[in-house]
């Protein structure tokens, strides 16, 4: 059992170290493509590279299972990502960063309402882990940038934020159906392409696959599809599987830090003692989120 929580945590940040560098590639592809655009190719590869990695059909499902899929492809593939990149149109990438930390917090609020129904009381080293955590993720960002209340593109992120909680805790739920990860991920692409289109009518989209000459151009949409769609996508349902929405949820929080260090290591942007301080914050806040949950997990397993 300690073994297999240890490969979910090491999927968690794994997937996390990659969702943490990804605003690189979509910083160069913005100079020249628009956000649905990004948006469609990305997952466009992502599929292909699902049906490359398994050729295999998912069969004999339920109509309340495809129910399940097509609601995680609007979430998790369609929305979060056209809320998040129009809220960056309308305010700042810091405010989004510090908004789309709550993710944890509305994870677990989400599991307790819509999904197992408890009346648990939340943990206070959870509660108190967030508020720690938030409070570093403030401050590596406002180092960069003043902290600017933009109602949209603020309402915007927070409504990504919760968008996402629902995506997390119906990846646990898919995962509790027993078919392959790869195959349920396939289908959920499908779906949030499926869902993309009325997007991709209504706002600025054009093919342009001449674009597409520029080897930097397709680096970075490799790395984007491949790694950070169909191989993060299906590692984080890996996590959400032994983990579990909440747990993994967590290694959000590690996002911004990982953000902030690519930052300096490749494009050399300065990072001041202020990030260095916000960046430990993060961490000691992660680390009370979870440190509870497992003393409780250890102490279950012996009762038994």
């Amino acid at each position: 059992m300690e073994q297999r929580q240890g490969v979910g945590h090491g999927l968690a940040l794994m997937t996390i170290l990659i969702w943490g560098t990804t605003f690189i590639a979509t910083k160069v592809l913005l100079r020249q493509f628009t956000p649905v655009e990004i948006l469609f190719f990305r997952f466009t590869l992502g599929l292909l590279a699902l049906f490359l990695a398994k050729r295999a059909r998912l069969c004999h499902t339920t109509k309340k299972q495809e129910l399940t899929f097509a609601a995680a492809g609007l979430c998790g593939v369609c929305l979060y990502y056209l809320m998040e990149n129009i809220a960056l149109t309308y305010t700042t990438a810091s405010n989004v960063g510090i908004i789309l930390a709550t993710v944890p917090f509305f994870t677990d609020i989400v599991r307790r309402l819509f999904f197992e129904r408890t009346k648990e009381p939340l943990r206070p080293l959870f509660l108190l882990g967030f508020v720690v955590a938030m409070g570093g993720i403030t401050i590596i960002h406002l180092q960069g940038a003043a902290l600017h209340l933009n109602p949209k593109g603020d309402f915007l992120a927070l409504a990504a934020g919760l968008v996402w909680a629902f995506y997390s805790n119906l990846t646990k739920k898919i995962s509790s159906f027993g078919y392959d990860l790869i195959l349920t991920t396939r289908r959920v692409f499908c779906y949030g392409m499926l869902f993309m289109i009325p997007a991709i009518c209504l706002m600025d989209f054009h093919l342009g696959l001449e674009r597409f000459m520029d080897g930097v151009i397709v680096a970075n949409f490799l790395f984007l599809g491949f790694g950070a769609c169909a191989l993060c996508f299906v590692t984080w349902s890996y996590a959400v599987a032994i983990l579990g929405s909440v747990k993994t949820c967590v290694y959000l929080y590690l996002s911004p830090v990982i953000t902030m260090i690519t930052s300096a290591l490749v494009l050399q942007e300065p990072m001041t003692k202020g990030m260095i301080f916000g960046a430990a914050l993060t961490l000691f806040g992660l680390i009370l989120s979870e440190w509870r949950g497992q003393k409780k997990q250890v102490t279950v397993q012996q009762k038994r």
